[in-house]
């Protein structure tokens, strides 16, 4: 049969997104395929040539499946169509039932992704798999009807079934391929959304002071003859606001600019649930207005990190009187972290500890104030 030209699924390649279905593909849909393929074997295989066929055919569809969220599954499937065909025709002829598992799996997983003529490809297979067990009736004349149903009318319509649960496989895998390039796209967003608060940011400190800068060395170029002490006084007006601006551009580069933390704790809220994550927010007490600062920029350097570096579902925020914890489930390796580490310096001078751990795939951030603690008791 000519398999017709099948839909590139460009949904499914590249990246995470890929690497996510074929992790699911291999938990949801291979494991099933072959416990089916396996009882199969167990019940109806009489000899060791019914059991060779089966495994033939078995090792055939499981190749399939595998490589179904690969990319190139179809170097694969094409061939073990014609591999899993040949089975079933050589298990018609020498009576062996369940030959036809191989051919029907790996029809229904050619069959979904088509771009168009899928019901008339998916009643061709059907009739081709009828075709094939055709000949057990021919070879074997005794006890017609019952053979009729097991060989032809019995594997077409296993093809039928079969087909249309991978009909709904696919669209689920669709469904999921959807989501996590959507969660992609806002993770993205998210980080675009927090550059251009840099950006405004680092406008509001230059910005306005650039133009008074512009007028003050203005004013003093014009003093200069008639009043050469006004226009020194002047330009250390320049000298001292250029110094303030370098000093909070500074630390607008190294997250040190006073932060609100309950506009953070919103902020990091809105960015998160943007993502798709689920965020729990315990709030153990009121922070002390003293670390409330330093536990915003540890909240907004964090909350960068999890929507940058790893692929959350769930992330709990905990925040202390003197502390707050952020744990995050979808946590690879971690590699290094730049922004966390210049922040656990700036920390520690003001008596601060930042923990950091990783372990099955959570992520802990903590930041505690000990001495601010021992105070409260």
């Amino acid at each position: 049969m000519e398999v017709p030209k099948i839909a590139r699924r460009s949904s499914w390649t590249g990246g995470a997104v890929q690497e996510r279905l074929r992790r699911l593909n291999l938990i949801t849909t291979v494991p099933p395929l072959a416990f089916v393929g396996v009882l199969l074997l167990a019940l109806t295989a009489r000899t060791w040539w019914h059991a060779g066929i089966q495994v033939i055919g078995l090792v055939a569809a499981l190749a399939t499946a595998e490589r179904w969220t690969a990319g190139d599954y179809l170097r694969v499937a094409r061939p073990s169509l014609a591999v899993t065909a040949v089975v079933w025709l050589a298990g018609a002829l020498t009576n062996d039932t369940a030959a036809f598992y191989g051919v029907s799996v790996v029809g229904s997983f050619l069959i979904p992704p088509l771009r168009r003529h899928r019901l008339a490809a998916l009643f061709g297979l059907a009739a081709l798999v009828a075709v094939l067990g055709l000949p057990n009736v021919l070879v074997h004349p005794d006890r017609t009807g019952p053979r009729l149903l097991q060989y032809v009318a019995v594997p077409a319509i296993a093809v039928l079934l079969s087909a249309g649960f991978m009909f709904a496989t696919q669209r689920l895998f669709d469904l999921v391929a959807e989501l996590e390039q959507a969660r992609e796209r806002e993770a993205e967003l998210a980080v675009a959304r927090e550059r251009v608060r840099f950006a405004s940011d680092l406008h509001d400190i230059q910005g306005h002071t650039l133009h008074v800068v512009k007028l003050k060395v203005a004013l003093a170029e014009k003093l200069l003859d008639a009043d050469p002490g006004r226009a020194r006084e002047e330009l250390r007006e320049v000298h001292t606001l250029v110094g303030d601006t370098i000093v909070q551009t500074r630390e607008l580069a190294y997250a040190q600019r006073r932060l609100n933390l309950t506009a953070e704790l919103e902020n990091a809220k809105n960015l998160f649930e943007a993502a798709g994550i689920h965020v729990r927010l315990e709030r153990e007490a009121e922070p002390d207005a003293r670390v409330g600062e330093l536990l915003g920029q540890v909240l907004r350097e964090t909350t960068t990190n999890i929507l940058r570096h790893a692929e959350a579902r769930h992330v709990r925020i905990t925040l202390g009187r003197t502390g707050i914890a952020i744990v995050n489930d979808g946590a690879a390796e971690p590699g290094p972290l730049g922004g966390l580490s210049a922040l656990r310096q700036r920390l520690a001078e003001h008596g601060g500890e930042l923990e950091v751990s990783h372990e099955d795939g959570r992520f802990l951030t903590a930041v505690a104030f000990p001495e601010l603690a021992g105070a409260v008791r």
